[in-house]
């Protein structure tokens, strides 16, 4: 049987954004933040709803199996650390190349330096 603080820190597919118009919607009309291996674009939601994200990893990233690490890591990273967030967003997390070779606690590191950058972030104290 799954705890409240696990499923507290699930992703479903209800909160990934999967239609090309809505990656558009926050590409264009949100924020962005570029660190380390990865870019960040978010779009702030009305308050209450869920943050939502979407993940891009081009073939510049590398070959499928390379593109599958990124996207995993990305989505790793962001659901460990989703309740940290402030208000809502639905985030666009973009992979960079060098993105697969590093390990998660540098993707992990680099995700956190961009939504702190953003502003995006609880103070912890």
């Amino acid at each position: 049987m799954a705890t409240l603080d696990s499923t507290r820190r699930r992703l479903p597919r209800a909160r990934r954004l999967r239609r090309t118009s809505e990656f558009a919607k926050v590409r264009q009309a949100g924020r962005r933040v570029a660190k380390g291996c990865l870019v960040a674009n978010w779009a702030a939601l009305p308050p209450g709803a869920a943050p939502r994200l979407g993940v891009i990893a081009s073939r510049a990233v590398g070959g499928a199996v390379a593109r599958n690490r990124a996207r995993r890591l990305l989505r790793e990273s962001f659901r460990l650390h989703q309740h940290q967030l402030r208000a809502p967003v639905a985030l666009v997390l973009i992979a960079r190349p060098p993105l697969p070779s590093r390990s998660f606690a540098v993707v992990e590191q680099d995700l956190l330096a961009a939504l702190r950058e953003g502003q995006l972030l609880h103070e912890v104290a």
